[in-house]
């Protein structure tokens, strides 16, 4: 574990990176898609720690 943690924290911002880069070479409107999907669970979970830490106190 100790070495698995900061592998997945490199490694996952970089193939979605690389998978956007790719999904613009194919079409860029499924790019645009890729980014609002992920903007999304973004979102939903910046809304859960919010909730989370707002009931802690």
């Amino acid at each position: 574990m100790k070495i698995a943690k900061p592998l997945l924290l490199v490694s996952t911002p970089i193939g979605v990176f690389a998978g956007l880069r790719e999904a613009w070479r194919f079409h860029w409107w499924l790019a645009l898609l890729m980014a609002l999907l992920l903007a999304v669970i973004g979102a939903f979970c910046w809304l859960t720690v919010r909730v989370a830490r707002r009931e802690a106190r």
